[in-house]
């Protein structure tokens, strides 16, 4: 399927409505096959949200957690209450400060976060490749302009190394 050029008129309804389309139906498409796996297991796109930031911050605090998720304590806890029982995070206390809730995904966490992003890898490096990269720096640029300009720093940390 080739994607028609953006209109001149960019900013008219009709194209707005377009992109809400293709964003809605991208993002159904992207998560359906973690989303199968995921339901065998009987967990869910927050259990995946929560297992995929720790992967990418181990160590990362439940405050911080929160904040990145922007959900409240009492989801956050069941979901984080699920992982433990199954044996895919460990909660430990800080090093410096005990009082700090640091997590980890354990073994058999880590290799379920791998192989949901291995998924998602494998579709979203197919549309990458087919659009190129122009068009992919667009993407991400349109995307990081919908996050509110105050969060923008915190996203940008994700994937850094932790102390």
């Amino acid at each position: 399927m080739t994607v028609p050029s953006a209109s001149p008129l960019f900013l008219r309804e009709a194209e707005i409505r377009r992109g809400t389309e293709l964003l809605f139906f991208g993002y159904a498409n992207l998560y359906r096959p973690s989303d199968r796996i995921l339901a065998e297991q009987g967990l869910g796109r927050a259990h995946h949200r929560a297992l995929y930031f720790v992967a990418r911050q181990p160590g990362l605090t439940i405050g911080e957690l929160l904040r990145l998720l922007g959900i409240t304590k009492q989801s956050l806890g069941r979901v984080l209450t699920e992982l433990q029982q199954r044996e895919l995070v460990e909660i430990v206390p800080g090093e410096e400060d005990r009082r700090q809730r640091l997590l980890r995904l354990t073994e058999k966490g880590a290799a379920l976060e791998a192989d949901l992003f291995a998924m998602i890898r494998e579709n979203l490096s197919a549309a990458y490749g087919q659009a190129g990269q122009e068009a992919v720096s667009g993407f991400w640029r349109v995307l990081e302009l919908m996050i509110p300009p105050t969060e923008r720093a915190r996203i940008a940390e994700l994937g850094r190394e932790r102390r």
